[in-house]
């Protein structure tokens, strides 16, 4: 029996759901000596005031990792790796912003860097370090959630960023779609993490977004949950998914 396009589409979600099997790899991190504990409200990625409090303040900026803004975005699990201060968990963190420290893969939030330690006393002795050696990988988080910029004029003109990426690959297209129809148009990466569109679509909207690995390997993956008909500026939407492939 011929399956039904939206069973399709929930069946390549449910093939891409793959299990966490990411190796760390060894590296440093410092910490914005400036910041109040959370992270910068004016970062590359577009975030705005939310790159500041998204994911709790647990954000970092990246040097090579932000990837001309490629990476912004991404969900990483960030340890350091001096047993007397650090946890075996480490900090989960989300890449809002660009910017490069002393040989240094992460810039973290205060508040992320001393939360890779075990206790108050330990994170206290790790900031008073400033730089430490750690080890890193990419790490599910939440699901991709879409955030629609406050500069989105309702219906004339949609932006949006994707919080919480995961997996080994990069989100390196999207396409919005209308469901009823699927007609499908090509979004522009305006800069970071920041998909915009003139005359988008209309009513309920679908996301493709294109995964694309360093070994060339590319996939296209559809999220479960849409963008409703009535979207608005400022709104966030779950799409349902979380990515580890």
């Amino acid at each position: 029996m011929a399956l039904s396009l939206p069973s399709l589409l929930i069946l390549l979600t449910t093939l891409l759901l793959t299990t966490e099997a990411t190796t760390f790899i060894h590296s440093r991190a410092a910490y914005y000596p400036n910041s109040d504990e959370h992270g910068t409200d004016v970062g590359a990625c577009g975030f705005g005031s939310f790159g500041a409090t998204i994911n709790g303040g647990d954000v970092s900026a990246a040097s090579d990792l932000y990837r001309n803004g490629v990476g912004c975005g991404d969900c990483y699990q960030v340890r350091c790796t001096n047993s007397h201060y650090c946890s075996d968990k480490g900090v989960t963190v989300v890449i809002t912003d660009q910017g490069s420290g002393p040989n240094t893969d992460f810039i973290l939030s205060r508040r992320a860097f001393g939360r890779m330690a075990q206790t108050k006393d330990a994170a206290a002795s790790l900031l008073a370090l400033g730089v430490v050696d750690i080890e890193y990988r990419r790490y599910p988080n939440q699901n991709i959630t879409i955030k629609i910029d406050e500069n989105s004029n309702y219906p004339y003109y949609l932006a949006f960023v994707l919080w919480y990426q995961q997996g080994d690959k990069d989100i390196t297209a999207v396409q919005l779609c209308e469901t009823q129809n699927f007609v499908c148009k090509l979004l522009d990466r305006s800069y970071g993490a920041v998909w915009t569109t003139t005359s988008p679509p209309s009513g309920p909207l679908s996301l493709r977004m294109l995964l694309s690995g360093e070994d060339g390997d590319e996939s296209w993956i559809v999220p479960v949950n849409n963008i409703p008909e009535n979207w608005k500026a400022g709104e966030t939407y779950d799409t349902g998914v979380q990515i580890d492939i």
